[in-house]
């Protein structure tokens, strides 16, 4: 079943339907784990969905911090944003090329900033392929426009904030890491950090919410899938991970169950694990 919605997710079917819309931006949004040696402009180089532009998520970041692919400055946002040719008035698709992975990071950074209309492409490009769907290996020519950012505070944690979460127990934290990770069992992708896990934090791998073709799961299973990880969803919940990326897969996920008291921790465990 293609779950549509335009503000969080949609389907190749409906990008592919779309995808000559005048007011539409495709963004492809790839990014790779430390230690991959994988690179995700050269391989969007030589081939991307048709009209895609590439969005850099660790160069349209925090310059003033050592942490990676921080929240930018509302400034910086827009102007990374104009110069991509997107406006305030356009509808963005987001994906990437491991399915659901790195684009609800993108997802999540837009409607920080104030974007609604914004969907993640569900299953990505390895859908897009398996397909048999056009690409190409051209930018897209663009011409720059207005952009402006409203940034919605609350839906971004600090450590402080977290700090004091994890003391009380509310709100809830949601670490989407394996469960070896979250435990300790093994080392971190990252040099020089600590493994472990925020006291009083929930593990809930962000592969449990996707199929095994890398499409999204029912509302009903995710709805189960947050159930069974002992969250409490008339709660609000402060998603973590890594360095915020695939945080956003559960920020994503819990905004499509309908929760609506949701925020994400950026720094997360590249941060809490350095402290």
């Amino acid at each position: 079943m293609e779950k549509d919605e335009p503000t969080r997710l949609v389907s190749t079917n409906w990008l592919a339907k779309h995808s000559q819309d005048p007011d539409l931006r495709i963004l492809d949004a790839s990014w790779y784990l430390p230690g991959e040696n994988r690179n995700p402009l050269e391989e969007y180089s030589r081939s991307h969905i048709p009209g895609a532009r590439f969005f850099d998520i660790d160069e349209i970041a925090d310059k003033d911090t050592h942490l990676p692919h921080m929240v930018p400055s509302q400034e910086l946002f827009a102007i990374r944003v104009r110069k991509m040719g997107i406006d305030n008035g356009h509808q963005i698709v987001v994906y990437d090329t491991a399915g659901i992975f790195s684009s609800p990071r993108v997802w999540w950074l837009f409607k920080l900033m104030g974007h609604k209309d914004i969907a993640v492409l569900d299953g990505g490009f390895p859908k897009w392929l398996e397909e048999g769907r056009e690409v190409e290996d051209v930018p897209p020519q663009v011409n720059e426009r207005h952009y402006y950012s409203r940034k919605q505070a609350q839906l971004v944690k600090s450590l402080a904030e977290v700090q004091k979460a994890s003391c009380e127990g509310s709100p809830q934290i949601l670490d989407a890491r394996p469960k070896t990770r979250f435990m300790g069992l093994l080392p971190e992708p990252r040099p020089g950090l600590r493994s472990g896990n925020i006291p009083n934090s929930i593990n809930l791998p962000y592969t449990n919410l996707l199929n095994e073709n890398g499409t999204m799961k029912e509302k009903q299973d995710l709805l189960e899938e947050f159930k069974s990880s002992g969250l409490d969803l008339d709660k609000p919940v402060i998603t973590s991970c890594g360095s915020g990326i695939t945080a956003s897969i559960l920020f994503l996920a819990l905004d499509m169950i309908g929760h609506r008291n949701i925020s994400l921790y950026d720094g997360s465990w590249v941060e809490w694990g350095s402290t």
